[in-house]
Parts: structure tokens; C-alpha cells; sequence
């Protein structure tokens, strides 16, 4: 450990784990410790099964759940877009060479107390229950204006300007009304609040087309989801950064994070001292560096059947937007299955979860739990989110944000990508990864 790195990482969850592969194919000398004797922090999945329950102080589970070890269940859930930035950083990477992935088969929106697929296409939206029928062509031509919009070409702008002109003035020239406003923002353009109507509208024609390209590229759903659950993922973006030169110790305590003059300089463990230029880490290793910003709650539920009115979909996420249940955040439902070697033949595993906003957390997330039907077994965790306070401009230590209520990586990634930014001061140019000799 008595050497000089250019960065050294403190945790393995996933954020944590595509900045150090960031790094080491950036050419940097990375250092990863992590305090825990597994792979993922608070974005591990737990096997067996029995470990779970132990967790949460319940008694082991019965023989009905099948066999403990066929199960793996993320803690804090995510999908993949499929055309988003994580999978165009694993497969430019070749971490994909060491995980499986599986189209999740449906993507929902709740709309007036019943859950719609989402349309994304002229053919969807005109067979819609979820408007009217001259909505139907309202939303139809704004689709067609979306697909057709190339911001270098002020000619598919059509007379509307979408870098002046806000989202919410964008809605308005289409004549959509709230309620297709609301499922277009938070379950195609998947924003989390209502801010965004009043910023530029070049950002939401980008986020909706990120999920029609993404849907474009195998059908059912835009997102994509690891065999074996999220756990799959640190793990080959660790072998990636070991592939290039990055160091790994796991179990390995961290006592302190070495300053000199304001200025991160190395990491001690016990009497070892990792001298480094910089330091990138999860909350818990900088309390004194963060602010606490809200509370997650997150329900994972154990069930014996797919979720009800979802085409019995073996996957599947819903989005329940905001204003639909009188609330400021979005509820978030997903839904894997055995058929992801996460879960016994013939179980599920669904997970619910929201940004708390009221003292009784648990009745937050009853609008989600109303859709998925009877339920075998619950596990409610509720978890402080935290932001960083020092952007790492001075002090070289850079700070990650805790992991929100949704249930899609997209956040996940404009974090990362954002923090690399910042750390090197150069943007992350996935074609210009270099291709390893080893057995990558």
C-alpha cells in the first residue's frame, strides 16, 4: 500500500467502480479500497436468500422460497436504458464481456388510477387509452416533431426554437394537455419533478429521445436489465480497472484521509499510508463533507406471481408521476423475476420506492404496493441522501451523491460522468478507449 497514486478510491459501490475503470483506462495509477469484505456498498445483491432476512432481522425463510442460493436481490434496483451512457461505457469498455443482460419487457406509466404502456411511437400513441382521440393526434405530431428534431438543422425546428424556448412552451404549442404533459416528462423523459418545464426544451427532445432510441433497439422496453442481478456490475468494471493497472483491496479499513495544505494527499489505514493526488469516494467515508438533502424509502417485496395488468410482463418498471397521487416526487415500481437468475423458479422480486416527503414513509409508497397484487414477503429500508458540500475543486476529494428512488441508472450516470468532469477536467470520450492487451 506504501506507494503513490494518482487517484485512490474509497468504496465499491457501483458509482464508485465506473469511475476507478474511468480512470485506469484514462491511463490513471488507481488505488480501490473498500472497508467491506463484498463488492457493490449499498448497491450490492445479497445470496442467499437467508442472508436477506437475517439482514432485517426475520427469521429464515421457509422452504417455500426454494433454494437460498438461487437468489439474488439488489438492495437499491436499477435498469439500464439500452442506448443510455452506462451501456455505451460497457460495451466501448468490453465490460460486457463478462455480464448477460436481458431486455426488460415492459416500461408502464399510472394515469387516472390504471397503469398504460408508455407510447413512444405515432402507431402507439394513436392506440393509447391514456388520451383522448384528438389528444391521440396532438401527441402524434409532437412525436413525429421529437424524431424528426436534429439540433444542428434549424429546419426540422419547425418555427419553434428549442434552445430558447422552454419545455412547458414547447407542450403548449403542441396543445398537449397536463396530463399527457406529466406522463411525457416523467415516464419517457424520466425527470423526477417539474423544474425542467421552465428550461430549455432542446433537454427534454433529448431525453425522449434517448428512450425511443433505446426502445428502437430491442422492442419491449427501453431498459435493460444483468442476469444475476445489479451485483454482476461493480464487479466488471473492477476486473476492468485491474485489467489496466488499478489495485484492489477489499476488507481493507480506512482511518483517515490524508491532508496537507487543504488538499487531499493520501489515505491511511492503520500505520500504512497510500500517498495520492486526488480522493473519490461515497458519503460514508467524508460525513464531515456532505449535507444530508431527503430520505429514500425503498420496499422490496417477494411475491409468487408477475405484477397485475402488466401483460403478465416478467419484467417491468412503472412510473407513477407525481401529480397523479398529490405528491412532489414520483413513485418508482420495478419488477425482475427468476427468469434473471435473481429469484427461485417461479418467484419475483419487486421493489417500490419514493423520496420521502411526509413522517409516515410507509404510506407514501401504498399507491405502489396497490399495484403488484398479493405480497409473500416485505423489507422496508429508509436511507438519508446525501450531496456533497465540497465539489473537490480545492480539497481533490470528490464526493459522490447517494443513490435516489429511481428506478433506471440514467441519474446514476450524469453523477458519474459529472464527477470525472470534475476530477480531471476533461470530458469521459468513450470512442477513444484503449483496447487492452490482457484478456479483455
Amino acid at each position: 500500500m506504501d506507494e503513490t497514486y494518482d487517484a485512490i478510491v474509497l468504496g465499491t459501490g457501483l458509482k464508485e467502480c465506473i469511475i476507478s475503470g474511468m480512470l485506469s483506462v484514462s491511463g490513471k495509477k488507481v488505488l480501490h479500497i473498500d472497508r467491506n469484505k463484498y463488492y457493490g456498498g449499498e448497491s450490492a445483491s445479497i445470496t442467499p436468500l437467508e442472508d436477506l432476512f437475517s439482514r432485517f432481522g426475520l427469521d429464515p425463510a421457509g422452504e417455500e422460497y426454494g433454494r437460498g442460493r438461487d437468489w439474488n436481490v439488489d438492495l437499491i434496483p436499477k435498469f439500464l436504458m439500452a442506448n443510455g451512457q452506462l451501456v455505451k461505457l460497457l460495451m466501448s469498455t468490453g465490460v460486457t464481456r463478462y455480464l448477460e443482460f436481458k431486455s426488460v419487457e415492459g416500461s408502464y406509466v399510472y394515469n387516472g388510477g390504471k397503469i398504460s404502456k408508455v407510447p413512444v411511437d405515432q402507431r402507439e400513441a394513436l392506440a393509447s387509452d391514456l388520451m383522448g382521440l384528438f389528444e391521440k393526434r396532438r401527441f402524434k405530431n409532437f412525436l413525429i416533431f421529437v424524431q424528426e428534431y436534429k439540433e444542428d438543422d434549424p429546419k426540422t425546428w419547425k418555427d419553434f426554437d428549442p434552445r430558447k424556448n422552454s419545455c412547458l412552451k414547447m407542450y403548449e404549442k403542441f396543445g398537449l394537455e397536463k396530463s399527457t404533459q406529466g406522463f411525457t416528462s416523467h415516464a419517457l423523459a424520466l425527470y423526477r419533478d417539474d423544474v425542467h418545464l421552465e428550461e430549455p426544451a432542446y433537454q427534454t427532445i433529448q431525453r425522449i429521445k434517448l428512450y425511443s432510441e433505446s426502445l428502437a433497439r430491442y422492442g419491449k422496453s427501453p431498459y435493460l436489465y444483468p442476469m444475476y442481478g445489479l451485483g454482476e456490475l461493480p464487479q466488471g468494471f473492477a476486473r476492468l480497472s485491474a485489467i489496466f493497472g488499478g489495485t484492489y483491496m477489499l476488507d481493507k479499513p480506512v482511518d483517515e484521509i490524508v491532508m496537507e495544505d487543504g488538499k487531499a494527499v493520501g489515505v491511511r489505514s492503520g500505520e500504512e499510508i497510500a500517498k495520492c493526488k486526488q480522493v473519490y469516494c461515497d458519503p460514508s467515508y467524508v460525513p464531515d463533507r456532505v449535507k444530508k438533502m431527503g430520505k429514500v424509502i425503498r420496499c422490496i417485496c417477494l411475491m409468487d406471481h408477475p405484477i397485475p395488468n402488466t401483460n403478465d410482463a416478467m419484467s417491468t418498471q412503472i412510473i407513477i408521476p407525481q401529480k397523479q397521487v398529490n405528491r412532489q416526487s414520483d413513485i418508482y415500481v420495478s419488477l425482475v423475476s427468476f427468469t434473471h437468475q435473481v429469484a427461485a423458479q417461479n418467484w419475483f422480486i419487486a421493489m417500490v420506492s419514493t423520496t420521502v416527503e411526509t413522517a409516515n414513509p410507509e404510506q407514501e409508497i401504498k399507491p405502489g404496493l396497490n399495484l403488484l397484487g398479493p405480497i409473500k414477503q416485505k423489507f422496508v429500508t429508509i436511507s438519508d441522501y446525501y450531496e456533497p458540500t465540497d465539489l473537490g475543486d480545492e480539497s481533490q476529494i470528490f464526493i459522490s451523491k447517494s443513490y435516489d428512488a429511481t428506478t433506471h441508472f440514467e441519474t446514476t450516470c450524469l453523477d458519474v460522468l459529472e464527477i470525472y468532469k470534475r476530477g480531471t477536467g476533461g470530458v469521459f470520450e468513450l470512442s477513444k478507449i484503449p483496447e487492452d492487451t490482457g484478456d479483455n
